[in-house]
């Protein structure tokens, strides 16, 4: 992502008035570098909550290293550093995170009983692209993934089955555009062992994403066609309307919704869900939104004692062509307000 020669000037004298002291000019550049760097930290540790926290602990961090810090490199580039490491620490404490079609086997078609959700934090969340502010296209010349192709789901949940510092390298270097010898300098090692680990990261990803990215699937549909797509979704489970839904998927169409570890494969059997989760979605609100630069719905449902309705599930939709081919319902209120969402909404 080039620079200007302004922005950059101007970043340096921030940068001086905040080694002086002057905190109001590290809060902006705090402001500059929000963004990219929460959705560098939401990459690596695949959750909003523990990447804002990581955020956070890196600009601590950067304000107590001001004094270090000699300029040698981009701003930017140093608090990526930062970040790594920050997230690095957090990846250690703290078991991976998944998607329910990584954590086991698919479940018997029976939405009456999916079993219990997982107390543990172990599930992946969707990302707000458009709250946080990500910008569409490529962060430097020698990145291999878009920036939106790189927070989606497919992508986020094979960076997580990556050794740590394997996950590192190739965000540093794929996603971001560093070269070998920054990425070593920023990691602490060699050449050569960023170079070897980029390799195994590389196969590891390449073996688990689709032949065409989520971003290149919606090109090519257009808007138009994509809000048809989540309005006939919203439509069909709102109906109960099993050949409809069943018309929505690809054959081979995967369902789940964290924090329940059950997951179900196959078109048919989804649909079969339709008129089971057609009362729900009927008391349902429907909102359309974008989740890890896919389409999604925001539902809130219906709480007939207050009138109101509450905060329920975001349903992420991968699309395949012109259908769905997975939907992963992520059924946790406590994800609404970072997608700008209250968690009532008033009659």
């Amino acid at each position: 992502m080039a620079i200007s020669t302004t922005a950059v000037a101007q970043e340096h004298e921030l940068l001086v008035a905040a080694r002086a002291g002057d905190e109001s000019a590290f809060g902006q550049i705090v402001e500059q570098h929000h963004a990219r760097l929460h959705a560098h930290c939401y990459r690596m540790l695949g959750s909003v909550q523990d990447a804002e926290d990581a955020v956070q602990e890196t600009f601590l961090r950067a304000w107590r290293g001001l004094a270090s810090f000699e300029g040698r490199s981009a701003t930017l580039s140093w608090l990526y550093t930062i970040a790594t490491n920050t997230c690095l620490t957090t990846i250690s404490k703290r078991p991976k995170r998944v998607l329910p079609i990584d954590y086991g086997p698919p479940t018997a078609p029976n939405l009456h009983d999916p079993g219990k959700p997982l107390v543990e934090t172990v599930w992946i969340e969707p990302y707000p692209d458009d709250a946080v502010g990500l910008e569409d296209g490529y962060a430097a010349t020698d990145a291999r993934y878009e920036q939106l192709e790189a927070v989606e789901l497919a992508f986020i949940a094979a960076l997580q089955l990556l050794p740590a510092r394997q996950r590192a390298v190739l965000i540093l270097r794929e996603v971001l555009g560093f070269s070998a010898a920054e990425v070593s300098e920023s990691l602490g090692t060699t050449t050569a062992s960023v170079n070897s680990a980029l390799q195994r990261a590389r196969k590891t990803v390449e073996d688990r994403l689709p032949e065409r990215s989520q971003q290149a699937t919606l090109r090519s549909l257009g808007d138009e066609r994509i809000r048809s797509l989540v309005d006939a979704y919203v439509d069909a489970w709102a109906k109960g309307d099993v050949a409809a839904v069943r018309d929505l998927l690809v054959e081979d169409a995967v369902f789940s919704m964290p924090p329940w570890p059950s997951w179900w494969r196959g078109r048919a059997t989804i649909a079969g869900f339709a008129e089971e989760a057609a009362q729900f979605c009927a008391a349902s609100r429907a909102i359309p939104i974008r989740a890890n630069g896919q389409p999604a719905v925001a539902y809130f449902q219906i709480d007939e004692e207050t009138g109101r309705w509450k905060a329920a599930a975001i349903d992420v939709l991968t699309l395949q062509d012109e259908r769905i081919s997975e939907i992963t319902a992520f059924i946790d209120p406590e994800l609404f307000p970072s997608f700008g969402l209250p968690l009532v909404l008033e009659p």
